[in-house]
């Protein structure tokens, strides 16, 4: 969330306190809450890989988001009835819950905190924004360049990706759920990224072998996530590891 904004050491401290207070581990493939159930708390990814989903009557699964360790996942739906879409995790995770009424008060009471819950609201939505342009407009190829060139880019800023190597435990099926493709089209998308030298895909380990050319690729550009403030800070450790990225 101080990608965003630093915050006072006080409202650190007490961040740090919140989400040490209770804490659950979550198996690979288990849900931390699901569609039409209320969730009274919000969840913090701590660590391990989740993702915001949506089963179809036909059993069908849309992935709208993966959510790395420090995103919120559901940071508004606690004043809502209930969840519209599920969060579940892809690996095994460690996830902290945060009450509703505790979040109320460092909403109204955190100015630094209620701008980092904001910020971290805008760039949710514009990371769905580009899946609609991704169903849209984006073919299969730069769909998927994109999609990877993101997460990169999430987990360089959180400090999960050094020298281009990065941790994505991710099946060719949540790959396909994530993008509206299908597992056959993602394994052909796949191999010409690494033919291409672009990426490296051992198991859950990733290598970002071309920055630049999978950039290019994608058409990449990162407005959408809104690292301008941290990027053009020079003393921040998010702009740091996100220079000459975006």
């Amino acid at each position: 969330m101080e990608q965003f904004r630093r915050f006072p050491e006080e409202d650190r401290r007490l961040l740090e306190s919140l989400t040490e207070r209770r804490q659950r581990h979550y198996e690979a493939r288990e849900d931390v809450i699901r569609e039409g159930e209320h969730s009274p708390e919000i969840h913090i990814v701590l660590s391990g890989l989740a993702c915001r989903y949506k089963l179809l009557e036909n059993g069908t699964r849309q992935i709208m988001a993966f959510l790395v360790p420090g995103d919120p996942c559901d940071a508004e739906v606690f004043i809502l009835k209930q969840m519209d879409h599920s969060i579940g995790t892809l690996s095994p995770s460690l996830v902290a819950a945060i009450p509703g009424e505790v979040v109320t008060d460092l909403l109204l009471n955190r100015p630094s905190v209620a701008l980092a819950l904001w910020w971290s609201a805008l760039q949710d939505e514009g990371i769905l924004r580009e899946r609609i342009i991704d169903a849209g407009r984006r073919d299969a190829y730069s769909r998927l360049a994109f999609l990877i060139y993101e997460v990169f880019l999430r987990l360089r800023a959180v400090g999960l990706a050094e020298d281009g190597r990065f941790d994505f435990p991710v099946t060719q099926s949540d790959l396909a759920d994530a993008t509206g493709l299908t597992p056959v089209h993602i394994n052909r998308m796949l191999q010409r990224l690494r033919e291409e030298g672009l990426i490296l895909a051992e198991g859950r380990r990733w290598t970002i072998r071309d920055a630049a050319g999978l950039r290019q690729a994608a058409h990449f550009t990162a407005n959408h996530l809104h690292y301008d403030r941290a990027h053009d800070e020079p003393d921040s450790e998010a702009g740091r590891r996100l220079k000459g990225l975006i």
